[in-house]
């Protein structure tokens, strides 16, 4: 029975010791907190900052100075960003490690992706049909990117786009630009099949077909891989990678096939010094 008028209970727990509750575990950090973590992290960065800025490495006096921080503070953090594979130390000097390497790889591949995309729908909206960009690496079909939108919608994966390269415009268009060796050794692993009544039945009707493909023309499909779809594919140079970009269109509009697909090679060759930079991400 509880007894009216008795004050609550105050923790006899220290503040520093007691557990927050999970109400306050979902707080946002005080200003204090947060000026300290954002503190730390900011003079960690302009630390590797400096390092980047020595391509022949600096001494932890040096680097302290630059970035105006306390010896023991810059020493503090070049050893922990040493640990953590930043940094790496060398006869006193520091140089960036292989941890900020893969950083700035990363950023880059970002950058190019973003370029492509950017392409993507620039052809896209110029063209008015969606536009994918696919390459072929270590033996598979990757599909990079697509641009598409709710009024231009792109064709429905329904089967596997590795496996049936023998079926699709941008298959095919990969295929035709492969040694015999590597062709051969993708049917050994994905044969061709029918997947719709149109689609080539076997590897010897694909090979004749790839065998007469000119290397700069496009390749077209109707309704070989969808149906109610047709698709052009056109290759693009960039170096040892084979790559292409495709379009695809209802087929009750396959007359606008061959046009569209030449107006997006305008597109592209208009934009050959910029995407050969990125194409291969």
């Amino acid at each position: 029975m509880a007894t009216v008028g008795t004050a609550p209970a105050h923790s006899t727990t220290p503040p520093a010791q007691r557990r927050a509750s999970p109400a306050e575990a979902d707080l946002p950090p005080t200003p204090a907190q947060s000026t300290t973590l954002i503190g730390s992290v900011q003079r960690a960065m302009r630390l590797l900052e400096a390092v980047a800025d020595h391509g022949y490495g600096a001494p932890a006096k040096q680097l302290a100075r630059e970035v105006g921080l306390a010896l023991p503070t810059a020493y503090h953090l070049l050893r922990t960003l040493t640990h953590e594979g930043y940094l790496r130390r060398e006869k006193g000097l520091f140089f960036l490690g292989e941890a900020a390497e893969r950083l700035s790889g990363s950023a880059t591949q970002q950058k190019r992706r973003g370029m492509v995309n950017e392409a993507l729908a620039q052809w896209r909206d110029s063209i008015g049909a969606p536009v994918y960009y696919a390459v072929y690496r270590e033996g598979e079909i990757e599909v990079l990117g697509v641009a598409d939108s709710p009024g231009l919608p792109a064709a429905e994966e329904w089967a596997d786009f590795r496996e049936t390269g023998h079926a699709h415009a941008l298959g095919q268009c990969l295929l035709s630009q492969l040694d015999e060796e590597a062709r051969r050794d993708h049917l050994d692993r994905y044969p061709a099949r029918p997947i719709t009544p149109y689609t080539l039945r076997d590897n010897r009707s694909l090979l004749r077909r790839l065998e007469h493909l000119e290397r700069t023309e496009p390749v077209t499909e109707r309704q070989e891989y969808a149906l109610g779809t047709a698709c052009a594919a056109l290759p693009l140079a960039t170096s040892a990678t084979a790559a292409a970009v495709a379009i695809s269109l209802p087929s009750h509009q396959a007359d606008r096939l061959l046009p569209t697909v030449r107006r997006l090679q305008s597109e592209i060759d208009r934009l050959t010094g910029t995407l050969a930079i990125s194409i291969s991400i």
